[in-house]
């Protein structure tokens, strides 16, 4: 990825990641890219770094701008290593002394990832830093989402470097906003649902705090994905609707079957579901990844979770689910268990638990039936999905 001019003087050196498929359990199947900005001013100045094995291109791109050696200093806004993996060569390239401008925070991971000699120069929120004619700024952004996260502005160029906000795990040839259009929300959804989820009310409150602020922003400049130029608050206003997990008329039922018998009550539960003018999404875990699973419980207004019992438990693809959304605290859903078993049962027991502890409103004990559904049973899934959808349509 060559270097693009994205303001006077204000130049993307990041690198696009083609072949990551995998991050942290979320399925990139587009891969991603870590950006990463060089401001030329009386200063030059670096805005993050990239993962380690990408190193090499960040400094070539760097070099077809200046000579890295004369960057005067680095700026960490997040020190998860596919932003700091390559600052020792980066630093050991321009000059190992040149401070590294980070949060607190930030200096004590960095210090425990890497030297503790480099020159780490802590900032608070509310600083701001002259490098010539422009004013960088810094905000601090704890749990958004890690404790040393930090977002940088460029006053005159009403930049938000906003680290892992904002992003997208996308790395298509579209560097821009407008190059690529709506076709970018789907990514935004996704990242928002399997990295931002937890920190929601988090997010409604630096939202509040920035525009306390009054700051003006004409680019939202992410760690990943697209830069977002033509339309900056439009990512902004998705960000506060996701946060504010208000439940529409949708429900995802979601679940793994060995013998077709919890699929065919899946099947059952999902047409009752539209058949009553609720949106269904049945995903069966076999086919689908967690991760996309996720982008569509984020809007959701019921989960219903099906699964056999394997060995006195649950199927383990459920169980890992389940887990996965447990950590991303997902908010204001319906819920309801249903499932198929042999000779002991317990699954939908152990389902309804997981989602009791997890803060969703139960609707039903749950449906277990033995070995094959028969037409009782059938009958018995359709009335749940029919009972889910009126409760869901008068909540929403």
């Amino acid at each position: 990825m060559k270097p693009v001019e994205i303001a006077k003087n204000v130049f993307d050196v990041g690198v696009r990641d083609w072949n990551i498929r995998n991050f942290h359990g979320y399925s990139t199947y587009q891969g991603t890219t870590y950006n990463a900005f060089l401001i030329v001013d009386e200063k030059i100045v670096l805005i993050d770094a990239v993962k380690s094995n990408f190193a090499d291109q960040l400094i070539e791109n760097i070099s077809r701008i200046v000579d890295p050696e004369k960057i005067d200093f680095v700026i960490s806004n997040h020190t998860e290593m596919d932003h700091s993996g390559g600052l020792p060569r980066v630093m050991h390239k321009i000059g190992e002394e040149k401070p590294i401008y980070c949060s607190k925070m930030g200096q004590k991971n960095l210090s425990r990832h890497f030297s503790r000699h480099l020159n780490y120069q802590p900032v608070s929120s509310g600083q701001e830093m002259r490098i010539g004619k422009r004013t960088l700024s810094f905000l601090e952004t704890r749990m958004l989402h890690w404790p040393d996260s930090m977002f940088t502005y460029l006053k005159e160029e009403k930049i938000l470097f906003s680290s892992d906000a904002f992003g997208e795990h996308y790395a298509g040839p579209e560097k821009f906003d407008d190059e690529i259009g709506d076709d970018i929300m789907p990514h935004a959804k996704k990242y928002f649902a399997n990295i931002l989820l937890p920190y929601a009310p988090l997010i409604l409150k630096l939202v509040d705090q920035v525009t306390e602020l009054g700051l003006e922003i004409d680019m939202i400049c992410p760690d990943h994905g697209v830069i977002w130029r033509k339309d900056p608050t439009k990512i902004i206003h998705a960000y506060v609707e996701w946060s504010r997990q208000n439940p529409a008329p949708k429900a995802v039922v979601v679940y793994d079957s060995m013998w077709h018998s919890t699929e065919a009550m899946a099947e059952a539960i999902a047409s009752s579901l539209m058949a009553n003018g609720v949106k269904a999404y049945p995903m069966h875990l076999g086919i689908c990844h967690r991760s996309d699973i996720m982008t569509e419980v984020l809007d959701a207004g019921a989960v219903i979770v099906g699964s056999p019992t394997l060995n006195n438990g649950l199927f383990p693809t459920v169980s890992d689910f389940l887990t996965y959304m447990k950590g991303l605290k997902p908010k204001n859903k319906l819920a309801a268990a249903f499932g198929s078993y042999g000779w002991s049962g317990e699954s939908v027991k152990i389902i309804n638990g997981e989602m009791e502890a997890m803060g969703f409103e139960m609707l039903d004990p749950g449906i277990r039936v033995q070995y094959v559904p028969d037409d009782a049973d059938m009958d018995a899934c359709h009335s749940l999905g029919r009972r889910v959808a009126e409760a869901l349509k008068s909540r929403c």
